[in-house]
Order: structure tokens, then sequence, then C-alpha cells
């Protein structure tokens, strides 16, 4: 199956943002996990395009919806008013990124993803995940910093 090339993106080839370094920026744009969370999406696009036809509504559709609904929950999730609100949606992308995780592992053993594709994945989404669990210990009560970075 042909794939159509999307650029490979990867966390540390981003644009500095307003707000480096703060957890609740002026806007979910300027969230550097939200950017990493876009970029995986783009990277997933790319790989299960070359997934077999008949994965079309099985495989590839949860591993797009899975990987969309990570950024997708970090916005909306910024856009609540309290804390605990954005937490909730902040839990709901971490389950998302692990749903994720798991269907890539699965692509892996089918062989419909590349060993280094399917490990450079994993990598992105466990850097990811590293920034998701800070972002949300930044919202418990009693942090210390409640802008630690994100």
């Amino acid at each position: 199956m042909r794939r159509t090339h999307l650029p490979d993106v990867t966390m540390s080839a981003r644009l500095e943002t307003k707000n480096e370094g703060c957890p609740m920026a002026e806007s979910y744009r300027d969230l550097r996990v939200w950017q990493g969370a876009v970029d995986l999406v783009l990277n997933i696009y790319t790989e299960t395009q070359g997934f077999p036809k008949q994965e079309l509504y099985g495989l590839v559709s949860q591993m797009r919806r899975a990987a969309i609904s990570i950024p997708s929950n970090f916005a909306e999730g910024k856009g609540r008013l309290t804390d605990r609100d954005r937490a909730h949606f902040f839990y709901q992308a971490r389950g998302s990124l692990l749903e994720l995780e798991t269907q890539i592992l699965i692509a892996q053993k089918l062989r419909y993803i590349a060993d280094p594709s399917a490990n450079s994945l994993i990598k992105r989404s466990e850097e990811l995940g590293r920034m998701l669990n800070a972002l949300i210990q930044s919202l418990k009560p009693g942090e210390k910093s409640r802008h630690s970075a994100a």
C-alpha cells in the first residue's frame, strides 16, 4: 500500500512558544504536551496508511481515534475552570495514551509496523506520558510548584 509522506515530527523539533515551561499556559496550543500529542497523531496517521485494507475499520480506526483523543482531551481540559475538572480530562488523555501504546504493540506483533518505527512511537508516547504526569501533578492541591515543566 502506498504511503503519503508526512514529515517525521519530533517533540524536540518544535517552535518555541510563549509561556514556555508554564503548565497552564494561556492557550492549550501553548502546552508542549499538547504540541507533542498533535505530532504523535500525525505520526500515527503516517504509520497506519500502510496497514492492510482489512484493518481500516479495525486497528487503523482504533489507533487514530485513540491518538486524536489525546490532544483533544488536553484542549477540553484546558478550557475547564477548576483544577479538578482539568485533571479529569488530563486523566482521560493519559488513558488514551496508554490505549494507543497497547495498539502500537499489537500492530508491531502483527508486523504492520516495523520494529524501529514502533519503538520510536512508544518512546514518544512515554515522553508524552511523563509530561502529562507532571502536568497532572502540578494540578494537585498542596504541590509546591504549580508551574513545573509540562
